[in-house]
């Protein structure tokens, strides 16, 4: 077995921090103030125990999945995400590497590679936009996605657009003109696996979010687009119906935290929702997503598809999101570790994690499907979860 192989997401994220320049690194780990909310969401699936069987375990274990009408070999999905420079083949090796483990992909509005090329290695792609821009130039984003064959719309949500850090915030240049290259020189160079990764193919990161521009405009940088979004008024409910409307398919608002406000976007036409804290880089000392997981499942039912984004870092997280009501859940900085350490391969190897704890842990509690699960298969300690809301919001 190749050297490049790692046995968890903790090996992988190891690596990366080692292969990695630190301002790129430092944007893959993100967070927000004092980083409590990303810490939580990854500690609170260890406070969650699992009742094991010891005989009589199933032979075989399906966790096969339906997300959004596209079928899933489990219920893990790629959840977009919008860091720059990972590694030069970017989001096509991720799609590839999702593609070729069965399971569909998101794509970023802020990603790298253009939607037609990642489309391509995965036809089960979703685009995700923000309520960034006019309404004209969000439709056009979505009809050039559809035409590229993008098979579901992401509506991206939970972002106050908080700006500090205790830890300081990475330099992320808006360009890679010869001022940077001078700049990043130093870090980029103590990275020399890092380095030689993109000199081998001739080419320098970009920093530009191709799927932002609009018709044949040109291609903006990160933080012209960045700042178009954040000088968008924020969208209502009547404005997400809009959009679901407008884009006329399966259609997901990810950022839902509360009850009320996931009953409000079933309401408003999605077809699925993901509980998430955007991996801690929204507000700080949000408790973790799983944490307010059943409520929400509880809220909506079996009316629309409930994922979890936030936290997931092996398989047995996953085997407990799904007992506490979610349907699939979706990773970001895991594939992005996997992504960093060793391209698509790396990718699959960190699908290929996910998918032997899945299988484990079901093996483990004697499921032979994901539909056998459920709270009782835990063990959840007294204040896990926040107390529930009552009433909706004013």
């Amino acid at each position: 077995m190749s050297n490049d192989w790692f046995e968890s997401i903790a090996v992988a994220q190891e690596r990366a921090k080692k292969r990695l320049p630190a301002s790129v690194y430092g944007a893959i780990m993100g967070g927000t103030d004092a980083g409590i909310s990303r810490a939580d969401n990854v500690d609170a699936f260890g406070e969650l125990g699992i009742r094991p069987l010891t005989a009589g375990q199933p032979p075989e274990r399906d966790m096969s999945v339906t997300v959004m009408g596209q079928p899933s070999s489990m219920p893990v999905l790629i959840s977009p995400t919008g860091v720059q420079a990972v590694h030069p083949d970017g989001e096509v090796a991720v799609a590839r590497a999702s593609a070729a483990r069965g399971v569909p992909m998101g794509l970023s509005s802020f990603g790298s590679k253009p939607i037609e090329e990642v489309a391509a290695a995965n036809p089960q792609t979703f685009f995700q936009i923000y309520w960034a821009g006019d309404r004209d130039s969000m439709v056009a984003r979505c009809e050039r996605a559809k035409a590229a064959g993008a098979v579901g719309l992401i509506l991206t949500l939970d972002w106050s657009f908080v700006h500090s850090r205790d830890w300081g915030s990475p330099a992320i240049p808006d360009s890679m003109g010869l001022k940077t290259m001078i700049t990043h020189a130093p870090e980029v160079l103590r990275r020399p696996g890092y380095l030689m990764s993109w000199l081998r193919t001739f080419q320098l990161p970009t920093l530009g979010v191709p799927n932002f521009a609009v018709d044949d405009g040109p291609v903006p940088g990160f933080f012209e687009a960045y700042g178009t979004w954040m000088g968008t008024r924020p969208p209502t409910w009547e404005d997400v119906a809009w959009l679901a409307e407008a884009w006329g398919g399966p259609f997901m608002v990810k950022g839902i935290y509360r009850a009320d406000e996931a009953r409000r976007a079933r309401d408003a036409g999605a077809t699925a929702i993901s509980v998430s804290t955007h991996g801690g880089n929204n507000l700080d000392t949000v408790p973790a997503a799983i944490r307010v997981l059943p409520e929400i499942a509880e809220a909506v039912g079996d009316d629309i598809e409930v994922v979890l984004d936030s936290g997931i870092r092996r398989g047995s997280d996953v085997v407990k999101a799904v007992a506490l009501g979610a349907k699939a859940v979706m990773i970001g900085r895991a594939y992005l570790f996997g992504l960093a350490v060793n391209g698509q391969a790396g990718v699959e190897n960190v699908l290929d994690v996910m998918r032997m704890g899945i299988d484990s842990t079901m093996l483990g509690l004697g499921k032979s499907s994901l539909a056998e699960l459920g709270p009782e298969d835990l063990i959840i300690p007294d204040g896990f979860s926040p107390p529930r809301l009552d009433s909706p919001i004013g």
